[in-house]
């Protein structure tokens, strides 16, 4: 039986006597796919996950939904589920992501204020999530992980997708900044961390349509027990929208201040803690340009080309804040010449 047919049936026989319409909710970076349900009685819509048991396993998605429910956090509440066949039927958080409701606005005075309001709202969630914190019970963001998303970077974007073998010395030297880098992720305080924590997984809640307060949290199935930076670099350092250094200096210490006074394991001061967040971006971004080569090259999900160069401007900038990072600033200009801008005075 067809994967979208074997759907249908489980979802008639979950939802006895009503007629409902299957449209395509959303897709992401994985095989998991996501369905609105629509009832033609007008009953509130809902979303069912597709996740093929051979290709992605539901249980950490549960896992996680009910520590980050108990924390507090807006997620999906499970109405019905089918561990053999991977499906999960899920109450709707709606259909605006924090990205296109930023992306909408026309009034750059309204856009901050709207950007301030819903930005504030996702640090509160992401507090929340993370003063329920305690080891021993999502996997460890440990050396051997950090580094394997560090390697997408030199197999996937430098041999891959540049097309370009490093020598021997050059090898030394990533992996010499592979190391600096991780002793810096590896020496920061640890909680939960979501993973993904950006605009695209962070929906807009209505308050008319009673799906509860901002922001509704998704994709979340990855979290692991980690550096407490992580997230927050995901939040502000998006590839998807960028933010002012203004507007994220802002947000940032507004965060560490408040994170204080939770008991937040923070940095006791903020210029350590900017450190930690700007050396942990340095991390995400190498792993990122990685994982997007990969979902061109082997996935064929080419879109992702656009975000790329958001992403290599993050780690640019890092690099050149960060004398450390000097000798991988060096190659990333072998690999991709920045563009000089020639400018004339008379």
């Amino acid at each position: 039986m067809h994967r979208l047919e074997q759907l249908r049936v489980w979802l008639a026989a979950t939802l006895p006597g009503q007629s409902f319409e299957l449209a395509p909710a959303s897709a992401d970076a994985s095989f998991r796919r996501y369905f609105r349900v629509s009832f033609a009685d007008g009953s509130p819509s809902r979303i069912v996950m597709d996740a093929p048991p051979e290709k992605e396993d539901v249980k950490p998605w549960l896992h996680v939904a009910e520590l980050f429910r108990a924390a507090g956090a807006h997620v999906p509440e499970v109405l019905a589920q089918d561990l053999d066949q991977g499906f999960l039927l899920l109450s709707d958080l709606g259909s605006t992501t924090y990205l296109q409701a930023l992306q909408a606005q026309d009034d750059p005075q309204q856009a901050a204020r709207s950007a301030h309001q819903l930005y504030a709202e996702a640090l509160g969630a992401l507090a929340a999530i993370q003063c329920a914190s305690r080891p021993g019970v999502l996997p460890e963001y440990d050396r051997a992980l950090l580094l394997r998303e560090l390697q997408l970077f030199p197999e996937w974007y430098i041999a891959r997708h540049k097309g370009i073998t490093l020598t021997e010395a050059e090898t030394a030297t990533l992996n010499a900044a592979f190391d600096k880098i991780l002793a810096v992720n590896l020496a920061e305080p640890q909680v939960f961390v979501h993973r993904d924590y950006h605009s695209r997984n962070l929906m807009l809640l209505d308050p008319a349509e009673g799906r509860g307060a901002n922001p509704g949290i998704i994709d979340f199935q990855d979290a692991v027990y980690g550096p407490i930076s992580y997230d927050l670099v995901s939040l502000f350092k998006d590839a998807y929208i960028r933010w002012d250094e203004e507007f994220i200096l802002d947000l940032l210490i507004r965060y560490w201040e408040t994170a204080k006074k939770l008991g937040l394991p923070v940095r006791e001061e903020f210029a350590d803690f900017h450190r930690d967040f700007e050396w942990m971006g340095v991390q995400r971004h190498i792993k990122v340009l990685g994982i997007f080569a990969r979902l061109c090259h082997r996935d064929g999900k080419d879109g992702y080309l656009a975000d790329m160069p958001l992403v290599m401007d993050y780690l640019r900038r890092a690099c050149k804040r960060w004398r450390d990072l000097g000798p991988l600033l060096k190659l990333l200009d072998r690999l991709e010449p920045e563009e000089t801008q020639v400018g004339y005075t008379f």
